[in-house]
């Protein structure tokens, strides 16, 4: 990655309840302050509306609201930097984050769903808030917690980016051996470090298809994922499926195989216009790293990548 700072989102993690007497104690009526409809964050290819709620005593509450796939670096990618960012500008003598709501605008035939998330981190050093968790969040949850109504939607002030060349794109099978070396971030206990080059090897001859708890990227059998993938993608080029089509192409075929919840989501992942794994120019990836280090870690042979291929 470049570290997974695609336009697109990592994958989505399973939510999580909320405490809902956490919410009730943040609870308390605050007024819109800011309503930043391009806020940008210093170093950040990405812009979202701002919507601010403050009020004397009680914390601050940030709803970042983008269009997805259109606005560069998605919220759940740089999160921690949006986040870090608002503090910083908007309530620097605050000594936590804001709490931090966001709205994903997904397309009307996504699969992906539009609506609120709460984030609540893990901790903060100053202006830099770190360990996020998601979990959904219902327009009345976030209006008992505001006090005051939120918009919902991206805002007359939005500036759409500066058209680019439209790129092929191009779904293919690839040798998870020669993926770059994952850096991955997020997971410091199970995913601390990217996998040497003896341990792919040794994945190769004794691979491991067992799931963990302990997070979504390790929560399956990426073997069978990537069986079905390689399934997925020869059937749609004999169909000539287009690539806006191979994420609704690749859930249909995990139905009609039985797939579970989590290969079904992880297949979807692979095929997914904003969400494949994209190896980058350079070693690293634009996007897909953490996936990469389940797969290389299991000893998965081959997968399916997306690439961006530009006339010349």
């Amino acid at each position: 990655m470049t570290d997974d700072l695609s336009d697109g989102p990592a994958p989505e993690p399973p939510p999580r309840p909320h405490g809902q007497d956490e919410l009730r104690a943040l609870a308390a009526p605050r007024r819109l302050s800011v309503d930043d409809h391009m806020f940008s964050a210093p170093g950040l290819p990405g812009t979202f509306r701002l919507q601010l709620f403050t009020a004397p005593g009680a914390r601050p509450v940030a709803v970042a609201t983008q269009i997805a796939l259109a606005e560069g670096m998605g919220l759940m990618n740089g999160v921690e930097r949006f986040a870090g960012a608002v503090w910083e500008r908007h309530c620097p003598a605050e000594d936590q984050p804001p709490v931090w709501v966001e709205r994903q605008l997904w397309p009307e035939r996504s699969l992906q769903e539009t609506r609120f998330r709460r984030v609540v981190f893990a901790g903060a050093d100053r202006y830099r808030p770190h360990g996020p968790s998601w979990s959904a969040m219902t327009d009345e949850e976030l209006q008992d917690l505001v006090g005051a109504p939120v918009a919902t939607e991206r805002g007359t002030g939005y500036v759409p980016r500066a058209a680019e060349p439209e790129p092929q794109l191009v779904f293919e099978e690839f040798a998870v051996a020669r993926l770059a070396r994952p850096r991955p971030f997020r997971e410091p206990v199970c995913m601390p470090t990217g996998v040497p080059w003896w341990r792919r090897w040794m994945r190769q001859v004794l691979p491991d298809r067992g799931a963990r708890s302990c997070c979504w990227y390790h929560g399956g059998d990426w073997h069978t994922v990537n069986a079905l993938a390689l399934q997925v993608l020869d059937r749609a080029r004999a169909q000539s499926v287009d690539p806006d089509d191979m994420e609704e192409f690749a859930t249909a075929h995990a139905a009609a195989a039985g797939a579970t919840q989590w290969e079904s989501e992880a297949l979807a992942t692979l095929f997914s216009i904003g969400d494949a794994i994209q190896p980058a120019s350079e070693p690293g990836y634009i996007n897909g790293q953490h996936r990469a280090q389940a797969m290389l870690e299991a000893g998965v042979r081959r997968t399916v990548v997306l690439h961006h291929v530009y006339e010349t």
